[in-house]
């Protein structure tokens, strides 16, 4: 469906026959294992929220023995064997509750993981099976039956789906959980888009209509190769770079948990912010936009009927924007957690298109501005919507590392 449907999937060889050396470190190690395992009927962004609440109970197993920093939910009295252990299966015993379907890879998977560290039958396991099975209630449940398909609206301004596949809202159930950094979806919620007739619409909406589009765009050669980098899953990309930074540059365990956690969380919670203003503003893509610009009520803007974006348009609205959550969100964790923006920060696409595979930034601020200008070079975005989404997913990232897992 978009790059969002299979965020979590881009590593699933992975999962299927776990080959990681002994003594790696589990929280990179089960990083892999996570982002390779969600997924199965809750694709996408949803499937984040899993993420989150599986990184949430590492970092518990891993206090409940350390005791350095407040847990989020659970801790652990009087705790045996090892904390590895103990991380490992909270990890393991969560995603084979979510998603029994993966429960014979799972199954694989956590038995080598255990045996290549020296860990089977240890006593920490005990441990992670009390924080899992208390885990598990606080996982976001998606509606029961679902949610009605969303179609939007006809009138200039309002979402509607869109070509090819012109499919309904997706993952409009996101809209409506409660973020585990906040206390409701709405917390964070955007400001108004700007009006169809003002200036600022007008601009940005010149600007995708001549840097995003698929024929006759006014990018260069170099920001088409930005804008292809990009066309890998953003999910695989940030948390490829969150893993070589976590193992560059923070050796202990634990703090290496509580990282994670706190990066999940905020990007959980964030992209809930997104999906609540997408909802709430239903505001219209580029492409109808741009082929319906003669009826928008503004003078100002040229329309195009045969206009049509670098990239598949994803099935909802434009404001704001979820890959500027999770880059927002990151990069503003990992400032906060070094207390320092000027690191560099090296990340890798996959993309078949991309001529340049690895890029490094000379900040982490300096990599998720790149996506803003990114979601208009695909032609996906007006840049309004990707300013507001980095904006707030910085704001939960800073909301998030002041009020949780504070060292104790």
């Amino acid at each position: 469906m978009n790059r969002f449907r299979d965020m979590t999937r881009a590593v699933v060889l992975t999962a299927l026959a776990w080959t990681g050396a002994a003594g790696a470190d589990v929280v990179t190690d089960w990083n892999t294992i996570i982002m390779a395992s969600t997924g199965p009927g809750r694709p996408g962004p949803v499937a984040l929220q899993d993420v989150a609440v599986a990184h949430l109970a590492i970092h518990d197993a891993i206090q409940s023995y350390e005791r350095r920093f407040e847990p989020y939910y659970v801790q652990v009295s009087n705790p045996q064997g090892s904390k590895l252990a103990a991380a490992a299966t909270a990890a393991y015993r969560l995603l084979v509750t979510f998603y029994p379907s993966q429960a014979a890879t799972l199954d694989a998977t956590y038995g080598t993981w255990l045996a290549n560290n020296a860990l089977t039958g240890d006593a920490g396991i005990e441990v992670g099976e009390e924080v899992a099975a208390r885990y598990v209630g606080i996982r976001r449940t998606d509606p029961n039956p679902p949610l009605p398909p969303f179609l939007g609206g006809t009138n200039p301004g309002e979402w509607r789906p869109t070509a090819p596949g012109f499919a309904p809202m997706a993952f409009e159930q996101q809209a409506y959980f409660i973020p585990l950094a906040l206390t409701g979806p709405a917390r964070f919620r955007a400001p108004p888009p700007p009006a169809l007739t003002s200036n600022q619409y007008t601009k940005e909406y010149n600007e995708v209509k001549e840097k995003g589009a698929l024929t006759g765009s006014t990018r260069t050669a170099g920001e088409t190769d930005i804008a292809n980098f990009w066309l890998d899953n953003p999910g695989n990309i940030w948390f490829g770079g969150l893993r070589a930074i976590a193992e560059e540059r923070v050796p202990n365990t634990g703090n290496r948990a509580r990282l994670f956690a706190l990066a999940t969380m905020s990007v959980s919670s964030a992209l809930i912010t997104a999906w609540d203003s997408k909802r709430y503003y239903n505001l219209w893509r580029p492409i109808t936009a741009i082929q319906e610009g003669d009826n928008d009520t503004n003078d100002a803007t040229v329309g195009d009927p045969d206009w049509q974006p670098f990239t598949t348009t994803p099935p909802y609205q434009d404001y704001t924007s979820g890959a500027n959550c999770l880059s927002g969100a990151i990069t503003k964790t990992l400032e906060l957690f070094f207390g320092r923006d000027d690191i560099p920060l090296t990340l890798t696409s996959a993309a078949p298109a991309a001529i340049k595979k690895v890029r490094t930034y000379k900040s982490f601020s300096a990599a998720s501005q790149q996506v803003v200008a990114v979601r208009v070079w695909q032609g996906i975005h007006f840049r309004f919507a990707d300013v507001e989404s980095r904006k707030a997913a910085r704001a939960i990232a800073i909301h998030a590392y002041r009020n949780y897992l504070q060292p104790m």
